[in-house]
């Protein structure tokens, strides 16, 4: 790595985002939140487990690595934080949170086989395990069964909100894959990939919980806003995270997008601002990026991640993507504006500024 990068993180900076405007109120609010939660989101674990049930061995099997592998819960937390605000307290809740978990879960399966993963987490990814074709029948036996059980709840709001997101999840990562590599994706291209793969699932959730509730329209609406601005900042912020994160903390090595020839809003930010002869040397990079045999690609990822981090620092590309992702963070706040004072929904603004509190 370069000079003042011992761990390939971005020079100056710590691995967290927290430095971009998040207090330390609202830090501490979020590991209280985690605490607060951690119960039921333990049953949340067990329901997401019961999905992965089967007399086929080894759908549980690969269930238990997935599921021991950690992971926040993001998703479904963000359920059961709108649930309270809209002062749902039935089992339900659980149930959709685990539905949720699942149907993400299974995104990350097909994911992984998309992108020849080898890890997941800092541990051997599924598909590295038992192979492509077991986890992509496994992911799709995941989307059925918590559709199935999604079915039980007997409400065709819940499945028109489920549906539509997993639709769309699926149109986003066609729209990646047909722009991978590709320099001249437009921002809103963009968007439209990691509003899809990251904001629509959030959105439903937040959405679900207003659903649960019997909440009217505004408030129902108002949530599934809030939801679709929070996840699309986590996403932007992800994409940050590989780049500048500890690779310990992220748990892969940095810098798998431009391996992996994924144009993000650093490298797009990058290709706006740069000269017409940097451009011309980034779009190389990208390209060798695609062309480089995979058994080289560590080593070529590793030269080239120099190079494009040196840009960054030029051009404070990081400070103008963090930026984005700290704008949406204050619209989806602004989005709650319709529901009352409340500690829950103090919780759930709080938890909107987790996505840049995070350091992998």
């Amino acid at each position: 790595m370069s000079a003042g990068m011992p761990d390939g993180r971005y020079p100056g900076r710590q691995c967290t985002l927290c430095d971009t405007g998040a207090d330390k109120d609202s830090i501490m609010k979020s590991k209280d939140i985690f605490e607060e939660y951690a119960g039921e989101l333990k049953v949340v674990e067990q329901r997401l487990m019961d999905i992965f049930r089967s007399d086929v061995f080894l759908i549980p099997v690969v269930g238990r690595h997935i599921l021991s592998s950690g992971g926040k819960r993001i998703r479904p937390l963000f359920l059961l934080l709108s649930a309270d605000l809209c002062g749902y307290k039935g089992e339900d809740r659980t149930t959709l949170a685990a539905i949720i978990e699942a149907i993400h879960t299974a995104s990350l399966l097909h994911d992984d086989v998309i992108d020849c993963a080898e890890t997941r987490r800092g541990r051997p990814a599924a598909n590295a395990l038992w192979g492509n074709p077991v986890v992509v029948l496994i992911g799709d036996f995941l989307y059925s069964n918590a559709l199935k059980l999604a079915v039980f709840q007997k409400n065709q709001k819940i499945m028109e909100a489920l549906s539509e997101a997993t639709t769309r999840m699926t149109e986003g990562e066609v729209l990646q894959l047909n722009k991978i590599g590709d320099p001249d994706i437009t921002r809103e291209e963009y968007f439209t990939i990691i509003s899809a793969k990251t904001g629509v699932l959030i959105s439903a959730a937040c959405r679900i919980a207003g659903i649960l509730a019997k909440m009217p329209e505004e408030r129902e609406t108002a949530l599934a806003r809030f939801g679709l601005k929070v996840g699309i900042a986590f996403q932007l912020a992800d994409d940050v995270l590989d780049y500048v994160a500890s690779q310990k903390d992220l748990g892969k090595r940095l810098g798998k997008d431009l391996e992996e020839g994924k144009i993000t809003m650093p490298l797009l930010h990058l290709l706006k601002v740069a000269t017409e002869e940097e451009r011309e040397e980034v779009k190389g990079i990208i390209e060798e990026a695609l062309a480089v045999p995979k058994e080289e690609r560590a080593e070529a990822g590793s030269r080239n991640l120099d190079r494009i981090t040196e840009l960054f620092t030029r051009y404070r590309v990081i400070e103008e993507s963090l930026k984005s992702a700290r704008e949406l963070i204050g619209e989806a706040q602004a989005e709650l504006a319709v529901f009352p004072e409340s500690r829950e929904k103090e919780v759930l603004l709080a938890m909107a500024e987790y996505a840049m509190q995070r350091k992998g």
